[in-house]
């Protein structure tokens, strides 16, 4: 079994910085996934709306809409919810 490298996921997933799809294996997924949560904030609750904003601008022009991202990110407990706001739980974070 060969590694997955990171950035060749990327760059076949998220060229230019856009999502054009979501990849099917579930290990690179998670690559795509934790690369996409880093634009939260840790720590930060963001009401519904504005996670909304930002994972458009990340799926323009690619095959897989932001509710599609959404859901992927709270199901692989990237991302939490309650009562309407999200915050990120989980992926690496840059110091």
């Amino acid at each position: 079994m060969t590694a997955v490298r990171p950035d060749s996921v990327l760059s076949t997933f998220v060229p230019d910085g856009r999502l054009l799809r979501l990849p099917a294996r579930r290990g690179r997924r998670r690559i795509v996934l934790e690369h996409v949560v880093s634009s939260f904030e840790p720590g930060r609750r963001f009401p519904e709306k504005e996670v909304d904003v930002v994972l458009r601008a990340w799926c323009a022009g690619g095959e897989t809409d932001y509710v599609t991202v959404r859901r992927h990110l709270v199901d692989e407990d990237l991302l939490s919810r309650e009562n309407g706001l999200y915050w990120r739980s989980g992926g690496p974070v840059d110091l």
